[in-house]
């Protein structure tokens, strides 16, 4: 079964680890069905910020508003098997632990996680408060999957991207989607 995927972009620090997951996913064509986009208004100002480009307008991807509550991951129906919030702010990751649908990216959230479908977010924030702590442990207690954009270094990355990569080839591992990648215990950056 190929795999149609949601990919929630916020305005959360971390644009380098959306900007790989949407190349890594497009290079992976092959093993999808449907790739579509979601971005905060807040989440092209940190692009812009953070990469000086808007390159994400390059993507072959469909791209849909936070308010377009038409879009097909809005309901069960959809049949979408997997969402990836990356960057997820802290403040996405609270309104969806609360059950708080007031946009399409929390709306898409809430869907898969009442279908008992995949949801990955990629929470980029340190130090964590108390609440975040709650809050990622609600959505793991409803079948979510919190993935810290924490980076590994045993396979030596020697550039931001390598370093980003390491976050990167993670979810895309957790998301079910076939890579070429480092794996511990292999003499190789990538098998």
């Amino acid at each position: 079964m190929k795999h149609r995927i949601v990919v929630a972009v916020t305005g959360a620090s971390g644009s380098i680890y959306a900007r790989q997951l949407l190349n890594k996913l497009h290079a992976a064509a092959d093993q999808l069905d449907e790739v579509a986009v979601v971005m905060t208004e807040n989440a092209k100002t940190v692009w812009q910020t953070e990469l000086k480009n808007e390159d994400y307008h390059q993507l072959p991807f469909r791209f849909y508003t936070q308010q377009d509550f038409h879009a097909p991951f809005a309901s069960g129906s959809g049949r979408f098997n997997t969402m990836i919030i990356c960057p997820c702010s802290m403040g996405t990751l609270g309104r969806i632990a609360t059950g708080i649908s007031n946009d399409l990216i929390t709306r898409a959230a809430d869907v898969v996680l009442k279908e008992r479908r995949k949801l990955i977010c990629v929470v980029r924030e340190t130090p964590y408060n108390l609440m975040h702590i709650r809050n990622m442990e609600a959505v793991t207690l409803a079948g979510g999957i919190i993935c810290p954009a924490t980076p590994s270094y045993y396979s030596l990355p020697a550039t931001i991207e390598e370093v980003a990569a390491t976050v990167v080839d993670r979810i895309v591992d957790l998301a079910g989607v076939e890579q070429q990648t480092f794996r511990w215990g292999s003499d190789n950056k990538a098998e």
